[in-house]
């Protein structure tokens, strides 16, 4: 899983030049390259690998989801929606350019992330290529990625238009699950899976996306600063809809195990060590 994360920053790095205005390319680069997991773009590539396929092809594709997930992280932490002066241990990106440059910031991700995938994608078919982009735009917009931080934001000191169940997996699935099930469908698409392996890869991006939403939200009330990166409790300050707030810690838990324990069932049959690492990872950081 190391050497993955190492070829992505290094690919990242490489797609990322500082231009001019610098300004709006230092912010851009700033956030993107901070040191974290790169979960997403890791499971792009092994799932290309595992499903047969040549990593370097999925290499543009790979690095848009980690752009998509840091724009988001990016407007997460801005005055108006999170307020968190961290992100990865250091300080957030409105903190360093300002808040305009960071709302720019976010945009120029955005935009440059489906940029990358039709410029740098030269193995890929042209097919294949609207595919993506398709799934990228829909799961990072108003049909995913971005209705489940409206309700996010919506939800806060218990305002609901739905029930609080309907509303926390509503939140779950659009803000955390889609990016994963993005990474996984990329991976299919550039792999040419048939769609029965698309759609079992699809509900494991789904069951994973639930577990890793449970993971942030039991570590945001047992963990710290330091292990996290981020300032602890701002959920329960918020009066946030979280799996803890609405079942407990213990209840959170028992949720958590249950759909890790599917995640494994999926994804043992395609022997992959580097799926296994990550589920294991989850595991080990809860104390199961």
């Amino acid at each position: 899983m190391k050497e993955l994360i190492n070829l992505i920053d290094k690919t990242l790095d490489e797609y990322m030049r500082v231009e001019y205005p610098e300004t709006i390319f230092n912010a851009m680069k700033y956030t993107l390259m901070l040191p974290g997991k790169r979960l997403r773009p890791v499971m792009c590539l092994e799932t290309v690998r595992m499903l047969g396929e040549d990593i370097k092809k999925a290499l543009p594709s790979a690095c848009a989801i980690e752009m998509l997930h840091v724009q988001s992280l990016i407007h997460d932490d801005l005055p108006c929606m999170d307020n968190d002066d961290f992100r990865r241990g250091k300080p957030s990106n409105h903190k360093i350019f300002g808040e305009a440059n960071a709302v720019l910031a976010g945009d120029a991700l955005l935009t440059y992330a489906p940029q990358t995938i039709i410029e740098k994608s030269k193995d890929l078919t042209s097919e294949q290529i609207v595919r993506i982009i398709h799934e990228f735009t829909k799961f990072g917009g108003a049909y995913g990625l971005i209705a489940g931080q409206v309700v996010d934001i919506e939800s806060e000191g218990g305002k609901l238009d739905k029930s609080k169940e309907e509303t926390l997996d509503f939140i779950h699935l659009n803000k955390t699950a889609v990016l994963f099930r993005l990474a996984l469908k990329m991976g299919a698409i550039i792999s040419k899976a048939d769609k029965k392996t698309e759609k079992e890869l699809d509900n494991f991006g789904k069951k994973f996306g639930l577990a890793f939403q449970i993971y942030d939200d039991i570590m945001d009330e047992i963990s710290t600063f330091e292990e996290m990166g981020k300032t602890i409790g701002k959920d329960k300050e918020a009066e946030k809809l979280t799996y803890v707030s609405l079942y407990g810690l213990e209840e959170a838990k028992k949720r958590f195990r249950v759909l890790i324990n599917e995640c494994y069932d999926i994804i043992e049959k395609y022997h992959s060590k580097i799926f296994e690492e990550i589920l294991g990872k989850l595991k080990e950081r809860v104390g199961e």
